[in-house]
C-alpha cells in the first residue's frame, strides 16, 4: 500500500517541521513542485475565482477534496454549515486540528452521508473525476447528494496550451492526465486527473441534463462554473401524465 505522502506533507507543514518539497510527477512534462502553503492560505490570499465561489455557496455545503480545510474554515467563519470531505486520513486529521467541525474521510464516488444545497470542488477539485467517463459518473452521483434546487460549483481550465509547443498529446481527451506525488523520497500511488475545457464541459453536462452557467473566467483559460438541475413544474408533470 502506497504511503499517504500528500497527507504527510500537509501534517508536517501544520506541525511546522523543517520544510520539504512536495513534488508532483506529471504525464505531460517535467516534474513540478507543489507549494504546500497553497493549502493553508488565509482569506486575504484567496484569488478572485475562489472569493466568488465561496460567496455563491448557499445552504449546507459539501467541500469535496477539502485538503487542509482552508475553504471549509472560511465558510465556517461566515456561519455556513459545511462538511469537509477528503480521502486522505492525515489531511482529515490536519483539518480537525485546525478547527474544521465536520470532517469525513471518504471517496466522493462512494460517499452518501447526507444531501446538500451546494457541492463545492475548488482548486480544480472536479479533476478527481479522472476522465470524461469519470466526470459523467460523478455528475450522476452528485444528483444523489444534492437537495432539490441544489448546485455544483467548480473551477477548471483548458490545458490545450500545454501541447502548443510540440508536447505529445494523450491518445484520448487532452485534459486527462496522470499525476503522482513524491515527498521525502516516497512516492504515492499514481492517480488520474481531469481538466475540462468549456466546450467539453457544456457538451457533457448538457447531455446529462444539467444547466451550465460560467460565472467567472480569467486570462489564463481558468473558469468557475455553476451546474444545476432544471426543476419540473406542475405543468410539466401534468403534460408527462398525459
Amino acid at each position: 500500500m502506497k504511503k499517504d505522502v500528500f497527507g504527510e506533507a500537509l501534517m508536517d507543514h501544520f506541525l511546522q517541521k523543517p520544510p520539504e518539497k512536495l513534488v508532483l510527477h506529471t504525464s505531460y512534462d517535467e516534474d513540478e513542485e507543489m507549494p504546500i502553503t497553497e493549502f493553508f492560505r488565509s482569506s486575504d490570499e484567496m484569488d478572485e475565482l475562489e472569493d466568488i465561489a465561496l460567496a455563491l455557496c448557499d445552504g449546507t455545503v459539501l467541500d469535496v477534496g477539502a485538503g487542509a480545510g482552508t475553504h471549509s474554515l472560511l465558510l465556517q467563519e461566515k456561519g455556513v454549515t459545511v462538511t469537509a470531505l477528503e480521502i486522505s486520513s492525515l489531511a482529515c486529521d490536519v483539518m480537525k486540528r485546525r478547527g474544521v467541525k465536520d470532517v469525513n474521510q471518504a471517496d466522493i464516488f462512494s460517499y452518501s452521508g447526507s444531501r446538500y444545497d451546494t457541492l463545492l470542488f475548488l482548486m480544480n477539485g472536479i479533476g478527481l473525476a479522472g476522465s470524461i467517463n469519470g466526470f459523467v459518473q460523478l455528475l450522476r452521483h452528485c444528483q444523489i447528494l444534492l437537495k432539490p434546487n441544489g448546485q455544483i460549483l467548480f473551477d477548471s481550465s483548458d490545458i490545450s496550451y500545454l501541447y502548443a509547443d510540440g508536447l505529445p498529446k494523450p491518445s484520448g481527451y487532452f485534459g486527462e492526465i496522470t499525476y503522482q506525488y513524491e515527498y521525502k523520497g516516497h512516492k504515492g500511488a499514481p492517480f488520474q486527473w481531469l481538466y475540462l475545457d468549456q466546450e467539453t464541459l457544456i457538451s457533457v453536462a448538457q447531455t446529462e441534463g444539467w444547466v451550465i452557467q460560467v460565472v467567472f473566467e480569467d486570462e489564463n483559460d481558468q473558469y468557475l462554473t455553476r451546474l444545476s438541475r432544471p426543476q419540473t413544474t406542475d405543468l410539466d408533470t401534468v403534460s408527462a401524465v398525459k
